[in-house]
């Protein structure tokens, strides 16, 4: 494999802090969010929802915590969740308090809503009384009084004001175990205020573009917010907000992170947007293989292409090809090399299978080398 400089990522040093057993900032690997919309008192549903997030890939899971009700079903739920549990705080400190009484791994408080520095000193001493640690979570719509007053309106240099302000206050209680998030809805603010955060403090940050919308609107304003960031090194963990099941949240976190070659989960399906030329239906038999491969965690490539302009050129840079070749057949490649004519009626099992065989032999190569 060559070399390719231009295609490295010198990603922002920050401190590490932990969340729960996943790691966040320094060395390791950029973590993946999503969040619960169950009713937390719920405990039944809302682990139920956790294990379909967990399964779908997240490190971390977010859980709101706006009643007694549901911090008191917090003991419950953070002592089964497969994935460490934050508890997000808002309005009232007190949720905080008994949240990390109750096991949660990290408690978020939005500075502009949690109260007086008296409360979060509070909440504070809980975290650090119970192993938590925290996230500062400054939201362009949720910003203190006086900054708006000062700035007229959200603002990079308020959210990172705000951002800065609460962190000293942990920093001045000798608490060091946070991180820092200053999401918006616009993506340019919210780029902004991570890029002039980022130069300002060496705690790690949570990414995420707040409120981004439905699943495929949302998605692209994330993948341009957070993309740009996580190009630029910035970045520790991330959420992508989508009015959306949370196990769309995940999927689309993992595949920015894989489009810039951050992380690697699950099959990375390289296809063509199909044309005339195509020998097969590449859109039909894409959308059947990405179902069906659904399952498979084990990072690795498919390439489906319809034709030969750009077939065999994608096949040699993946682990399994199928290149179109006419209204019968193509050519299915392994390991790059051409490796056997395939029916086009037959190609969608036998891809199927061929990855999920390279996925057991990448699994058992794991567990012989550990």
């Amino acid at each position: 494999m060559s070399i390719r400089p231009w295609r490295d990522i010198e990603r922002r040093q920050s401190r590490k802090i932990m969340v729960g057993d996943v790691p966040v900032g320094g060395d390791a690997p950029v973590s993946v969010q999503s969040m619960t919309n169950t009713d937390t008192a719920d405990a039944k549903a809302t682990l139920g929802q956790i294990e379909r997030i967990a399964d779908a890939g997240a490190d971390i899971v977010r859980v709101s915590c706006p009643t007694e009700a549901s911090t008191r079903a917090m003991r419950e739920i953070c002592a089964h969740s497969p994935i460490p549990v934050v508890a997000d705080i808002h309005f009232h400190y007190k949720r905080g308090i008994e949240a990390a009484e109750a096991g949660a791994a990290c408690l978020r408080i939005n500075p502009g809503n949690i109260g007086s520095k008296d409360r979060v000193r509070e909440v504070v001493e809980a975290a650090r009384a119970n192993g938590c640690s925290m996230r500062i979570g400054v939201n362009g719509g949720s910003l203190e009084k006086h900054l708006l007053e000062k700035y007229a309106e959200p603002c990079p240099e308020a959210m990172v004001e705000s951002a800065l302000f609460h962190a000293n206050i942990l920093e001045d209680l000798d608490f060091r175990e946070y991180k820092i998030s200053v999401k918006a809805s616009d993506v340019f603010l919210t780029v902004a205020a991570y890029t002039a955060l980022a130069e300002a403090t060496d705690a790690p940050l949570h990414l995420g573009i707040t409120e981004a919308g439905g699943l495929r609107g949302g998605t692209v304003k994330s993948a341009i917010g957070l993309g740009n960031l996580l190009w630029a090194g910035i970045g520790d963990t991330i959420r992508v907000s989508l009015s959306a099941e949370p196990e769309e949240e995940v999927k689309v976190g993992f595949d920015i992170l894989k489009s810039l070659g951050l992380r690697h989960r699950g099959v990375n399906v390289i296809s063509c947007p199909s044309c005339a030329r195509q020998g097969f239906d590449v859109i039909r038999t894409v959308e059947k293989l990405e179902s069906r491969l659904a399952h498979i965690s084990t990072p690795l490539s498919l390439s489906v292409i319809g034709c030969v302009v750009n077939g065999p050129g994608e096949a040699r840079e993946t682990d399994i090809g199928f290149t179109g070749g006419g209204a019968e057949a193509g050519m299915a490649y392994l390991g790059g090399v051409p490796a056997f004519k395939l029916k086009n009626d037959e190609m969608i099992d036998r891809l199927v299978a061929l990855v999920e065989e390279k996925a057991a032999e990448i699994e058992a190569a794991k567990v012989a080398a550990e």
